[in-house]
């Protein structure tokens, strides 16, 4: 058998138990003097507010939909970045795979991209990419802060939300003047640079930010005999971001927001004939406080995500792929508690891959939702929503129910029951596409929705600076879409194909658990564990489905310890160590794509481990100077597998930057 790991297991087995030995002795190290529930909150940011769960603003900790908050402080301590890198610092249960044009797939708890609903101030994102939004996309530099919510949210927010929803929050404009710049430098020629300025007056603000950033592509070493398809070149990029928000505000009880953006992005697998990726995005909000107790909210969003191949011998800039997307959007609340509102969105796509090229469809939902506040202890939310989508004529209608038991104000308990929904997607119902010369994966029109149930129970337990929390959550999806096995037409009996087809009878069940703390002097901590199952996959026949994609691992941690610590008026230290591990999955697949008779095999790729630590230096509170070492222990694997972290050794960031 052969080694999958350069670091010797003992040093292994040390850097996996590191923050469970730091949780355990960090207690005898706070202070004596209890503080105050209140503090505590602060602290642990219990008192936030977030929005995504039911569309209304609550604090984190008296949400009734359990909510997972990834703040501002935790954005900027990170350095991420893409959204990719700060998920999988941050998140149990979140994996990153690729495929074999190195397109990179989300896996969050056993849902994939096309499961899970991405939002940009709660607006959905044009086009894909093998089934995911294009990641690259979310400028982190624009980035106030993340709310997660994993599933039950299908019928809060429609189609693709059915294993989880994940909002990205941008900033806004707080101070009279504000900005800054700063750039980073790593191995492999990285390089990126952002800017953004800011202003805020009395009825006028805006925020500017721009991100560009670059990495050289480089090769990989795999030894000898791999158990599966490998990654021989990781392709660099050169990206960039631009984005601007302007508010308006003439009266306490009006606000309109407008937002422009700019993406484009270069990948060089091939040197003469690049791929390009671009997409230009736009909308108008506004918001209107028409009494004390009502709201009403109206927005239209545009956004056109494109995909190109750039020919530099003939100049030309070959467009294979756009989507476009027209979104028009409101929202009636009444006294915090009644929400009812509407989506109307056109959506047209050219695909040089699918039948016909062109197709396109409108969608339409409505929803309501009631937030009975029984007392101090007791919540429910009950959500109902219809959608219907002209391709195909699909409708259905969607409940959810959440609920809020909080006996002190310590303890929280919820639990939540949601109806799943997915409608088959244009790719879906049309593609016809030949791989590599293996098959020809083809759409179909006869597709079934995905339906769903999800139930999520939670319980959080908070005492001075420490928090507890436990969340367990069981799927069940009938008409799962996905490309079935490999079969020939009697017309052509030389062809394989790869059709999309439901599946029948899918389960997963899901646990997290987690327990952070913060302490006055300084130091916060957490830790996170996920444990994912899926039941084994099969067809009518009984024969094992193949995954389309790399199953769930079934065992994550994520370890987060920052230490903050103030040596003088003009000098800050901020120390991080954040790391990660992820155990050995099992995953069946062909022994030979291009020969299927040769049947198939189960492959069991390693678990790994990944660690890093940080050191921002603030000066007069406006410089800021950073050294990091990412992949501390020097992780790299024997196999560059398509479920891999692409590392190929520790490396050395340096940064800097400055505040106005």
């Amino acid at each position: 058998m052969p080694s999958y790991y350069k670091l010797p297991l003992s040093a292994m087995k040390c850097a996996a138990h590191l923050p469970a030995y730091f949780l355990l002795a960090l207690p005898f190290l706070s202070y004596a003097d209890e503080k105050p529930d209140s503090l505590s909150d602060s602290m642990l940011e219990l008192s936030e507010v977030v929005i995504t769960g039911t569309r209304l603003p609550r604090l984190l900790k008296d949400t009734p939909v359990q909510t997972r908050l990834i703040s501002s402080k935790d954005i900027e301590r990170s350095d991420a970045t893409d959204i990719q890198d700060l998920l999988t610092q941050q998140m149990p249960g979140v994996e990153f795979s690729y495929t074999m044009n190195r397109q990179t797939h989300l896996n969050l708890g056993g849902f994939g991209g096309r499961s899970v609903l991405f939002l940009i101030d709660g607006e959905r994102l044009a086009g894909e990419t093998t089934d995911d939004v294009d990641f690259s996309r979310i400028d982190m530099n624009n980035v106030d802060r993340i709310e997660i919510v994993r599933g039950a949210s299908s019928a809060l927010y429609g189609s693709n939300a059915v294993g989880g929803v994940i909002n990205i929050i941008t900033k806004d404009a707080k101070k009279k003047w504000g900005g800054g710049a700063d750039f980073r430098i790593s191995k492999h020629g990285e390089r990126r640079y952002t800017a953004s300025l800011s202003n805020h007056f009395a009825h006028i603000s805006n925020t500017l930010s721009l991100s560009a950033n670059r990495i050289g592509s480089y090769d990989v070493n795999n030894g000898s005999d791999p158990i599966g398809r490998v990654i021989s070149t990781v392709y660099g990029h050169k990206t960039l971001n631009l984005r601007e928000q302007l508010q308006w505000k003439p009266s306490e009880n009006l606000k309109f927001t407008a937002h422009a953006g700019f993406y484009m992005q270069e990948l060089p697998r091939d040197i003469d004939a690049p791929d390009r990726y671009r997409s230009y995005s736009g909308g108008l909000r506004g918001a209107w406080n028409i009494t004390p107790g009502d709201r009403l909210e109206m927005s239209y969003t545009f956004d056109q995500y494109d995909k190109s191949q750039y020919r530099s011998l003939t100049g030309l800039d070959i467009r294979n792929y756009s989507n476009v997307q027209n979104s028009i959007r409101g929202l009636w609340i009444h006294n915090d508690a009644l929400s009812i509102g509407m989506d109307y969105m056109h959506d047209w796509l050219h695909n040089t891959k699918l039948k016909d090229e062109d197709r396109e469809q409108n969608n339409f939902d409505i929803f309501a939702q009631y937030d009975w506040r029984i007392n101090e202890k007791w919540e429910l939310v009950g959500t109902a929503r219809y959608d219907r989508f002209s391709e195909g004529r699909i409708s259905r209608v969607t409940p959810k129910l959440s609920a809020r038991y909080s006996p002190n104000n310590r303890i929280t308990l919820r639990a939540a029951y949601g109806m799943g929904f997915r409608a088959p997607t244009l790719k879906e119902r049309y593609y016809e596409f030949d791989m590599a010369g293996i098959w020809i994966v083809e759409g179909n029109p006869k597709l079934k929705p995905e339906t769903g149930h999800n139930l999520d129970i939670s319980a959080d337990y908070s005492i001075y600076n420490y928090n507890l929390t436990a969340t367990a959550s069981y799927n069940m999806m009938q008409n799962r879409i996905a490309t079935g096995l490999p079969h020939s037409y009697p017309s052509d009996p030389n062809q394989l194909y790869l059709t999309y087809i439901n599946l029948d009878n899918y389960r997963s069940l899901g646990l997290e658990l987690s327990a952070q703390a913060a302490w006055s002097f300084g130091l916060t901590a957490r830790l996170s564990y996920a444990f994912t199952y899926e039941k084994t996959i099969r067809d009518k026949d009984g024969n094992i489905f193949n995954n389309q994609y790399m199953p769930p691992r079934p065992h994550s941690i994520t370890a987060n310890i920052n230490w903050t610590h103030r040596f003088s008026k003009h000098y800050i230290v901020d120390l991080g160590l954040n790391g990660r591990f992820l155990s050995s999955v099992t995953n069946r697949e062909y022994k030979n794509y291009y020969d299927i008779a040769a049947g198939t095999t189960a492959i069991r790729y390693p678990a790994y481990t990944l660690w890093k630590l940080s050191m921002v230096n603030t000066l007069f509170g406006k410089f800021k100077l950073s050294v990091a070492l990412d992949n501390l222990f020097n992780y790299r694997p024997n196999y560059y597998y398509m479920n891999t972290p692409l590392t190929d050794g520790i490396a050395l960031i340096f940064g800097a930057g400055l505040t106005i």
